[in-house]
């Protein structure tokens, strides 16, 4: 991984935080892609003063032109984007009569229209380059639906067949995806005013165990390709 280009989308959260740390930690060049410009400073702070090597770029994955300017900057700074790791999202786990129309509207925007625009913006450059691994986060829910998370589900179940579909799509191009399928993962999202449920975030995976995973996908040998992991804490466990 030493001096692959790395970009994280959703840099300043809790998983894509912790990936930039684990690929810098490894020798990649990290690019923190975030709205939240000023906690991806801090990010990327600590990653450079440990003596990795990391940049941040601002973006709003639901804007064409910020997509766009990200993806030419990233490629015109540093060279060809070798791992995107489709880090961002927001989630709503409300009952379906509860839920507020523009939130879900706002939701959709971000986890289905942003997974499009910044995959097909950065996947028309590996496609170029003829290479590069892509790494999409459905959770849970975009494969096992749960209580109170019927719009939530729904934008992450098009994630998961956006990309089966991308994976047939480019199996001569290059291009690899992986499908991480986290159930339960520790981060502010359970914070949220649109996540009402319950949860101990003490019997959580730790987005430090999900950036090993991530890592471990985007590490793969050149011949192969990690397609789809589901990884529960042990207190999660589905079949």
């Amino acid at each position: 991984m030493k001096d692959k280009i790395v970009l994280i989308v959703g840099g300043s959260g809790g998983i894509g935080s912790a990936c930039g740390r684990v690929f810098a930690k490894a020798g990649a060049k990290v690019v923190l892609a975030a709205r939240n410009q000023e906690k991806a400073e801090q990010v990327a702070k600590e990653i450079n003063d440990s003596g990795g090597d990391a940049y941040v770029i601002g973006v709003d994955v639901t804007d064409l032109a910020s997509v766009s300017k990200m993806a030419r900057e990233v490629t015109e700074d540093l060279g060809a984007i070798d791992v995107l790791v489709n880090a961002f999202g927001t989630a709503i786990i409300q009952p379906l009569l509860d839920i507020n129309p523009e939130q879900a509207k706002e939701m959709l925007d971000v986890n289905v229209y942003g997974t499009f625009l910044v995959t097909q913006t950065v996947v028309r450059y590996m496609a170029t380059e003829k290479k590069g691994r892509v790494i999409m986060f459905p959770g849970s829910v975009g494969k096992y639906p749960m209580k109170n998370s019927s719009v939530y589900s729904a934008s992450k179940f098009a994630i998961t067949g956006f990309t089966k579909s991308l994976v047939e799509e480019h199996k001569r191009s290059g291009v690899k995806f992986t499908l991480m399928h986290l159930g339960g993962v520790d981060t502010p999202m359970w914070d949220s005013d649109t996540v009402d449920m319950r949860v101990q975030t003490d019997k959580m995976l730790t987005p430090e165990e999900v950036a090993k995973s991530v890592y471990y996908a985007a590490n793969q040998p050149e011949g192969s390709v990690l397609n789809e992991i589901t990884i529960q804490p042990e207190s999660h466990q589905m079949v």
